[in-house]
C-alpha cells in the first residue's frame, strides 16, 4: 500500500483531456459542479391550415384529439431527451408541462414546454424536445387531412439556474411573459 499514489481532481483531468478531448465526440464534464434548481420554457409553431385547424378545434379529427395526444407526447420527449441527443445528460426530472393554444388568425397551433429539474446542467434540451413531440404528433394526426403542415419557429424562451441565472430569449417574449418577466 506504501507505492500507491494519490491522483488530485486536476491531474486526473488533465490526463482525460489529453487522451478523450482530441477528434472525438465527449459528453461536458459537469462532475464538479453543484446542482441548483434548473427551469426552461421552450415554443414552437405548426400551422395547419384552415380545414384542419377547424377540424382540430371541433374535435372532428379522424384520429382523433392531436392536442390532446401532443400533450402527453410532449412529457414523453422530454423524459427521453437523453437517449435522443447524444450528449446530452440524463437529468433526474422534477416537473414539466406543457400547452397548446390555437390561433384563429393565422390557423396555427403553438406549443410551449416547461420542465425544471434540481441538477448539475440544465434542461433546455428537455423543454426544446418536448415542445417537437408535441409538433411531430400534431403533424402525424394531422397529415392524413393535409399533407401541407408547416413546423416553424421553436425556439427557448427562457432558462434559469446555474451560474448564468436568468436568460430570455433577446427576441423577445410572448405577451402572457412580460408581464412576470
Amino acid at each position: 500500500m506504501k507505492n500507491l499514489k494519490v491522483i488530485k481532481n486536476n491531474e486526473l483531468k488533465d490526463w482525460a483531456e489529453e487522451i478523450f478531448k482530441k477528434n472525438s465526440f465527449n459528453m461536458v464534464d459537469v462532475s464538479a459542479k453543484k446542482e441548483t434548481h434548473r427551469r426552461a420554457l421552450a415554443s414552437g409553431k405548426i400551422f395547419v391550415g384552415k380545414e384542419v385547424f377547424n377540424l382540430i378545434k371541433n374535435k372532428e379529427m379522424p384520429k382523433g384529439d392531436p392536442v390532446s395526444l401532443a400533450e402527453v407526447s410532449a412529457v414523453l420527449g422530454v423524459k427521453k431527451t437523453s437517449e435522443l441527443i447524444p450528449l446530452c445528460h440524463p437529468l433526474p426530472i422534477d416537473h414539466t408541462a406543457s400547452k397548446i393554444i390555437m390561433h384563429d388568425k393565422d390557423n396555427t397551433l403553438e406549443v410551449f414546454c416547461v420542465v425544471s429539474a434540481y441538477a448539475k446542467t440544465g434542461v433546455e434540451m428537455e423543454a426544446i424536445m418536448g415542445v417537437n413531440a408535441a409538433l411531430i404528433t400534431i403533424y402525424d394526426l394531422s397529415k392524413i387531412v393535409n399533407p401541407h403542415l408547416k413546423i416553424h419557429d421553436v425556439k427557448l424562451l427562457i432558462k434559469e439556474g446555474g451560474k448564468s441565472g436568468l436568460w430570455k430569449n433577446p427576441e423577445g417574449l410572448p405577451n402572457f411573459l412580460k408581464e412576470i418577466f
